[in-house]
Protein backbone atom coordinates (compact mmCIF):
# COMPACT_ATOMS: atom_id res chain seq x y z
CA UNK A 1 0.00 0.00 0.00
CA UNK A 2 1.75 3.26 -0.83
CA UNK A 3 0.56 6.49 0.74
CA UNK A 4 0.25 9.63 -0.91
CA UNK A 5 0.29 13.30 0.72
CA UNK A 6 -1.84 15.82 -0.65
CA UNK A 7 -2.00 19.58 0.21
CA UNK A 8 -5.00 21.50 0.21
CA UNK A 9 -6.11 24.79 1.50
CA UNK A 10 -3.18 26.49 3.58
CA UNK A 11 -2.47 23.80 6.00
CA UNK A 12 -4.28 20.88 5.20
CA UNK A 13 -3.37 17.24 4.05
CA UNK A 14 -5.21 14.64 2.41
CA UNK A 15 -4.22 11.30 2.13
CA UNK A 16 -4.83 8.74 -0.54
CA UNK A 17 -3.86 4.82 -0.17
CA UNK A 18 -2.76 3.42 -3.19
CA UNK A 19 -2.50 -0.58 -4.35
CA UNK A 20 -2.80 -1.26 -8.01
CA UNK A 21 -5.26 0.23 -9.35
CA UNK A 22 -7.32 1.01 -6.36
CA UNK A 23 -7.46 3.53 -3.88
CA UNK A 24 -8.87 4.90 -1.10
CA UNK A 25 -8.45 8.67 0.57
CA UNK A 26 -8.61 10.23 4.13
CA UNK A 27 -10.30 13.15 5.08
CA UNK A 28 -10.54 14.80 1.43
CA UNK A 29 -10.81 18.49 2.25
CA UNK A 30 -11.72 19.50 -1.56
CA UNK A 31 -12.43 17.20 -3.99
CA UNK A 32 -10.38 18.03 -6.92
CA UNK A 33 -6.89 17.92 -5.80
CA UNK A 34 -7.78 13.97 -5.00
CA UNK A 35 -9.34 13.39 -8.59
CA UNK A 36 -5.93 15.15 -10.05
CA UNK A 37 -4.00 12.90 -8.33
CA UNK A 38 -6.48 9.49 -8.81
CA UNK A 39 -6.24 10.71 -12.61
CA UNK A 40 -2.08 10.59 -12.35
CA UNK A 41 -2.22 7.67 -11.02
CA UNK A 42 -4.54 5.93 -12.89
CA UNK A 43 -6.51 4.64 -10.20
CA UNK A 44 -10.40 4.43 -9.31
CA UNK A 45 -11.64 5.47 -6.16
CA UNK A 46 -13.31 2.47 -4.04
CA UNK A 47 -13.29 4.39 0.11
CA UNK A 48 -13.79 7.31 1.86
CA UNK A 49 -11.96 7.01 5.29
CA UNK A 50 -13.51 9.96 7.01
CA UNK A 51 -12.23 10.37 10.93
CA UNK A 52 -14.54 13.29 11.70
CA UNK A 53 -17.62 15.71 10.68
CA UNK A 54 -15.05 18.69 10.55
CA UNK A 55 -15.84 20.55 6.85
CA UNK A 56 -12.09 20.71 6.39
CA UNK A 57 -12.01 16.49 6.89
CA UNK A 58 -15.30 16.30 4.39
CA UNK A 59 -15.64 18.66 2.30
CA UNK A 60 -15.00 16.46 -0.64
CA UNK A 61 -17.13 13.67 0.09
CA UNK A 62 -20.08 14.58 -2.38
CA UNK A 63 -17.90 15.60 -5.39
CA UNK A 64 -16.26 13.01 -5.09
CA UNK A 65 -19.01 10.07 -4.98
CA UNK A 66 -20.77 12.01 -7.98
CA UNK A 67 -17.40 11.22 -9.95
CA UNK A 68 -16.38 7.82 -7.95
CA UNK A 69 -20.36 6.46 -7.21
CA UNK A 70 -19.24 2.75 -6.36
CA UNK A 71 -16.94 4.21 -3.52
CA UNK A 72 -18.25 3.62 0.22
CA UNK A 73 -18.05 6.25 3.05
CA UNK A 74 -16.55 5.21 6.35
CA UNK A 75 -17.25 7.37 9.36
CA UNK A 76 -18.01 6.77 13.16
CA UNK A 77 -21.42 5.58 14.13
CA UNK A 78 -21.14 8.92 16.81
CA UNK A 79 -21.08 11.43 13.57
CA UNK A 80 -24.56 9.45 12.13
CA UNK A 81 -26.23 12.71 10.44
CA UNK A 82 -22.91 14.69 10.41
CA UNK A 83 -21.03 13.04 7.76
CA UNK A 84 -21.90 13.81 3.74
CA UNK A 85 -23.21 10.53 1.87
CA UNK A 86 -21.75 8.36 4.64
CA UNK A 87 -22.61 4.74 4.26
CA UNK A 88 -20.56 2.85 7.04
CA UNK A 89 -21.08 3.63 10.83
CA UNK A 90 -17.91 2.50 12.74
CA UNK A 91 -17.72 1.99 16.23
CA UNK A 92 -14.10 1.27 18.37
CA UNK A 93 -13.00 -2.05 17.72
CA UNK A 94 -14.17 -2.22 14.16
CA UNK A 95 -12.22 -3.00 11.07
CA UNK A 96 -11.93 -2.03 7.88
CA UNK A 97 -10.25 -3.35 4.85
CA UNK A 98 -8.82 -1.67 1.95
CA UNK A 99 -7.61 -4.29 -0.91
CA UNK A 100 -4.60 -6.68 1.59
CA UNK A 101 -4.75 -4.35 4.25
CA UNK A 102 -7.13 -4.33 7.39
CA UNK A 103 -7.35 -1.25 9.33
CA UNK A 104 -8.44 -1.44 13.06
CA UNK A 105 -10.81 1.44 14.37
CA UNK A 106 -10.11 3.65 17.55
CA UNK A 107 -12.95 5.36 18.89
CA UNK A 108 -10.96 9.06 20.16
CA UNK A 109 -13.37 11.61 21.25
CA UNK A 110 -12.23 14.78 22.76
CA UNK A 111 -11.85 17.06 19.53
CA UNK A 112 -15.35 16.24 18.24
CA UNK A 113 -17.73 13.69 20.42
CA UNK A 114 -17.49 11.15 16.73
CA UNK A 115 -13.78 11.67 15.98
CA UNK A 116 -11.82 7.80 15.09
CA UNK A 117 -8.83 7.06 14.14
CA UNK A 118 -7.51 4.20 11.29
CA UNK A 119 -4.85 2.32 12.30
CA UNK A 120 -2.83 -0.08 9.59
CA UNK A 121 -0.59 -2.76 11.40
CA UNK A 122 2.57 -3.15 9.80
CA UNK A 123 2.90 -6.11 7.01
CA UNK A 124 6.24 -7.20 8.63
CA UNK A 125 8.51 -6.74 12.02
CA UNK A 126 10.93 -4.05 9.57
CA UNK A 127 8.07 -2.18 8.28
CA UNK A 128 5.74 0.93 10.05
CA UNK A 129 2.16 0.77 11.21
CA UNK A 130 0.24 3.41 9.47
CA UNK A 131 -2.21 5.36 11.86
CA UNK A 132 -4.52 8.24 10.13
CA UNK A 133 -5.55 10.35 13.53
CA UNK A 134 -7.45 13.20 12.12
CA UNK A 135 -7.29 15.94 14.92
CA UNK A 136 -6.47 13.57 17.45
CA UNK A 137 -3.24 13.93 17.61
CA UNK A 138 -0.74 16.07 15.63
CA UNK A 139 2.91 16.34 15.33
CA UNK A 140 3.99 17.83 18.60
CA UNK A 141 0.44 19.06 19.67
CA UNK A 142 -3.03 17.78 19.67
CA UNK A 143 -6.89 18.80 18.72
CA UNK A 144 -8.43 21.42 20.62
CA UNK A 145 -10.93 20.17 22.45
CA UNK A 146 -14.26 21.15 20.99
CA UNK A 147 -16.67 18.99 22.05
CA UNK A 148 -14.88 16.38 24.57
CA UNK A 149 -13.66 16.68 27.96
CA UNK A 150 -9.76 16.22 28.84
CA UNK A 151 -10.55 13.30 30.73
CA UNK A 152 -11.51 12.00 27.34
CA UNK A 153 -8.94 13.24 25.05
CA UNK A 154 -6.68 11.71 27.58
CA UNK A 155 -8.11 8.41 27.21
CA UNK A 156 -8.23 8.69 23.67
CA UNK A 157 -4.64 9.78 23.61
CA UNK A 158 -3.64 6.89 25.70
CA UNK A 159 -5.22 4.37 23.03
CA UNK A 160 -2.68 5.81 20.48
CA UNK A 161 0.02 6.10 22.98
CA UNK A 162 0.11 2.42 23.50
CA UNK A 163 0.54 2.02 19.30
CA UNK A 164 4.20 0.52 18.66
CA UNK A 165 6.85 3.56 18.24
CA UNK A 166 7.56 2.06 14.70
CA UNK A 167 4.25 4.12 13.52
CA UNK A 168 3.85 6.87 10.88
CA UNK A 169 1.63 9.62 12.46
CA UNK A 170 -0.54 10.62 9.74
CA UNK A 171 -2.03 13.46 10.91
CA UNK A 172 -4.67 16.30 8.93
CA UNK A 173 -2.83 19.40 9.28
CA UNK A 174 1.03 21.10 8.89
CA UNK A 175 0.89 22.25 12.51
CA UNK A 176 4.61 20.77 13.57
CA UNK A 177 6.64 24.13 14.17
CA UNK A 178 3.78 26.38 15.94
CA UNK A 179 3.02 23.12 18.42
CA UNK A 180 6.68 23.05 19.17
CA UNK A 181 7.15 26.39 19.97
CA UNK A 182 4.71 26.14 22.32
CA UNK A 183 6.04 22.50 23.86
CA UNK A 184 9.69 24.08 24.13
CA UNK A 185 7.47 26.88 26.90
CA UNK A 186 6.27 23.76 29.15
CA UNK A 187 8.84 21.54 28.56
CA UNK A 188 12.00 23.31 28.19
CA UNK A 189 14.55 21.22 29.95
CA UNK A 190 13.73 18.20 27.30
CA UNK A 191 17.23 17.31 25.42
CA UNK A 192 15.33 15.36 22.37
CA UNK A 193 12.53 18.60 22.29
CA UNK A 194 15.42 20.35 21.56
CA UNK A 195 16.92 18.72 18.97
CA UNK A 196 13.29 18.10 17.03
CA UNK A 197 12.55 21.88 17.36
CA UNK A 198 15.41 22.55 15.43
CA UNK A 199 15.27 20.31 13.02
CA UNK A 200 11.90 21.06 12.27
CA UNK A 201 13.01 24.53 11.86
CA UNK A 202 14.97 23.92 9.34
CA UNK A 203 12.50 21.73 7.50
CA UNK A 204 9.90 24.27 7.31
CA UNK A 205 12.42 27.09 6.27
CA UNK A 206 12.88 24.53 3.07
CA UNK A 207 9.63 24.28 2.65
CA UNK A 208 9.25 20.32 3.60
CA UNK A 209 6.37 18.65 5.21
CA UNK A 210 6.69 17.37 9.00
CA UNK A 211 3.83 14.72 8.15
CA UNK A 212 4.11 11.42 8.82
CA UNK A 213 5.61 11.96 12.23
CA UNK A 214 6.61 8.63 14.32
CA UNK A 215 4.88 7.50 16.98
CA UNK A 216 8.15 7.10 18.92
CA UNK A 217 9.36 10.97 18.26
CA UNK A 218 5.91 11.78 19.87
CA UNK A 219 5.98 9.97 23.00
CA UNK A 220 9.79 11.57 23.87
CA UNK A 221 8.58 15.12 22.51
CA UNK A 222 4.87 16.05 22.10
CA UNK A 223 3.27 17.48 25.78
CA UNK A 224 0.61 16.01 25.08
CA UNK A 225 1.41 12.54 25.63
CA UNK A 226 3.73 13.05 28.35
CA UNK A 227 1.32 14.28 30.93
CA UNK A 228 2.70 11.70 33.70
CA UNK A 229 6.28 13.44 33.20
CA UNK A 230 7.39 15.01 36.65
CA UNK A 231 8.46 17.87 33.68
CA UNK A 232 4.90 18.77 32.93
CA UNK A 233 3.55 17.88 36.12
CA UNK A 234 5.74 20.52 37.48
CA UNK A 235 4.80 23.11 34.59
CA UNK A 236 0.86 22.22 35.31
CA UNK A 237 1.03 22.66 39.06
CA UNK A 238 -1.09 19.34 38.88
CA UNK A 239 -0.30 15.87 39.89
CA UNK A 240 -3.79 14.07 38.53
CA UNK A 241 -2.96 12.98 34.59
CA UNK A 242 -6.32 14.95 33.49
CA UNK A 243 -5.74 17.76 35.09
CA UNK A 244 -2.08 17.81 34.02
CA UNK A 245 -3.62 17.25 30.61
CA UNK A 246 -6.27 19.81 31.00
CA UNK A 247 -3.80 22.57 32.16
CA UNK A 248 -1.58 22.48 29.51
CA UNK A 249 -4.20 22.42 27.10
CA UNK A 250 -5.47 25.80 28.29
CA UNK A 251 -2.04 26.75 28.38
CA UNK A 252 -1.69 26.59 24.28
CA UNK A 253 -5.32 27.65 23.61
CA UNK A 254 -4.07 30.92 25.29
CA UNK A 255 -0.47 30.53 23.44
Amino acid sequence: MQIHRINAWSDNYIFLLQKGNHAAVVDPTEAQPVVNKLNDLGADLIAIFNTHHHGDHVGGNRQLLAKYPKAMVYASEVDRGRIPEQQVFLNDGDMVTFCDRTAHIFFVPGHTRGHIAYYFPPVTNSQPGELFCGDTLFAGGCGRLFEGTPAQMVESLSKLRQLPDNTRVWCAHEYTLSNLKFAITVDAQNPDLEIRFQQVQTARQRKEATVPSLLGIEKKTNPFLRWDHPALKATAKQQDPTRVFGRIRGMKDMF
